[in-house]
């Protein structure tokens, strides 16, 4: 009975059920005399009868799906909301449907998230600790009264190797934690890809002329909507890679080109080419292949690749039949 005055759906169904039945009484007795008000009573009292039921039938069904609920933020997974996909319940069954699985999925993604984390902090601690480790034994060697100038130089030379190298790869993982947070505000302003391949070669030229290898530019005059200074680091990593696979006396050729749906810039060496069990792992961060060289850390590619596609890009990587590599940047002038 406590029940009955503590809620306030239950005190409005028997205000009601009393009015019906006062008005089925008062009606029947008028129109019927004693024996028409006893119809009239006992009408009343089955269709308030049935109305409780339906009425506890539905407080029960509630009760049940808070508890369906509670077992849901305890992390059951094993919840059967089809039973209550009927009736009144069926629009609210629907919606914590939706979202009891929405929720799972950004549970399992997270969960995703933070194997991948503790992959790149273990990663990254293992590239920080190579060059930390050449650093640490180049400093002690220097500290040697006996070292000769020439020793000396050398040493500071491969001490200066080092520096730059982790300079590199701190740089790389900042822009790359920047356009995962989208952080990073790429330009969209008219980008000349002449200009643009020139630029992202400079830093290499002497590197190559050392090497012997040549840069043949086949560049027409064309252009796309982008970030011009990112793109300069997406490009130049490229040509970083070709350089780095073509041997003494290779060629490294770059092409550029437009039609009405794309701007594409081609860079191609004359090297081994890419061993078909890298190629679809090639752009994965961190990913060394089989001919990779021995300073290379495996997040140059991955930097492009995310560079290119921030800029409504695309960037693939394929062996040209005739031997070498190709990497294929193609800039949309629609969405894609």
């Amino acid at each position: 009975m406590s029940s009955w005055l503590l809620d306030p759906e239950k005190r409005r169904f028997g205000a009601v059920c009393l009015l019906i039945a006062l008005l089925g009484i008062g009606g029947g007795f008028c129109f019927g005399g004693l024996g028409g008000a006893l119809w009239a009573a006992l009408i009343a009292l089955a269709f308030c009868l049935a109305f409780f039921l339906q009425i506890r039938r539905r407080a029960k069904k509630i009760r049940q799906f808070s508890h369906e609920l509670d077992r849901v933020l305890h992390g059951a997974s094993n919840v059967e909301w089809d039973q209550y996909a009927e009736g009144e319940l069926a629009v609210l069954q629907s919606a914590v449907k939706k979202l009891t699985t929405e929720l799972r999925d950004r549970a399992a993604a997270l969960d995703r998230e933070k194997v991948e984390l503790a992959d790149y902090l273990a990663d990254i601690s293992h590239q920080m600790r190579t060059p930390l480790t050449s650093v640490n034994l180049i400093l002690s060697m220097l500290s040697n009264p006996a070292l000769s100038e020439e020793q000396r130089l050398e040493c500071t030379r491969d001490l200066q190797r080092m520096m730059q190298r982790m300079d590199w790869l701190i740089n790389a993982l900042l822009k790359m934690s920047r356009l995962d947070s989208n952080t990073a505000h790429l330009k969209k302003e008219e980008v000349a890809v002449p200009l643009l391949v020139r630029r992202a070669a400079e830093p290499l030229a002497v590197s190559m002329e050392l090497r012997g290898q040549e840069l043949i530019l086949d560049l027409q005059e064309v252009s796309y909507q982008g970030d011009f200074a990112w793109s300069v680091e997406a490009v130049g990593n490229i040509l970083k890679n070709c350089m780095e696979h073509t041997p003494a006396g290779g060629k490294i050729t770059v092409r550029a080109k437009e039609n009405p749906l794309y701007c594409e810039i081609a860079v191609e060496d004359t090297g081994k080419g890419i061993d078909p069990a890298d190629l679809p792992h090639l752009f994965e961060r961190f990913y060394r292949g089989k001919n990779a060289d021995a300073q290379s850390i495996g997040i140059g590619l991955a930097l492009s690749r995310m560079i290119v596609a921030e800029q409504n890009g695309t960037l693939k990587a394929e062996n040209r039949p005739e031997g070498g590599a190709c990497f294929m940047i193609r800039f949309y002038k629609g969405t894609v």
